[in-house]
């Protein structure tokens, strides 16, 4: 068997993996906010605040919005193979999936870190 690591093909398994590490971070995510809000006895504003201000909530955050992204998009590229047949429209529908992607964590990042955009005031 010959494998060609140049390729930008996915195989089931790479699919298989990264839904089940994507799903682990992102469960881990709701637990530890939901525990949050649990063991809180008052989230206010300043709470909240100092809670995403500390880095390694910045990242644990990053973390499940690039894991929303593959999740997404790798079963949503199974839900559009299964149902779109048209191979035209089922590529437009997967750019679309992607920029949708993509932008949820370009906006995430921007709100996490408090980027500003260049020009705006």
């Amino acid at each position: 068997m010959v494998l060609n690591q140049a390729s930008l093909k996915r195989d089931g398994v790479q699919d298989y993996v990264s839904i089940r590490a994507t799903a682990t971070v992102l469960g881990l995510y709701v637990l530890f906010v939901l525990g949050f809000f649990l063991v809180t006895p008052e989230v206010t504003y300043e709470v909240w605040n100092n809670l995403f201000a500390q880095l390694w909530m910045k990242v644990f955050t990053l973390l499940a919005l690039i894991s929303v992204a593959i999740h997404a998009r790798i079963g949503l590229w199974q839900v559009v193979t299964d149902y779109i047949k048209n191979a035209q429209l089922r590529a437009l529908v997967q750019f679309i999936v992607s920029v949708m992607a993509f932008s949820y964590v370009a906006v995430g990042l921007f709100v996490l870190w408090g980027l500003k955009v260049v020009g705006a005031e």
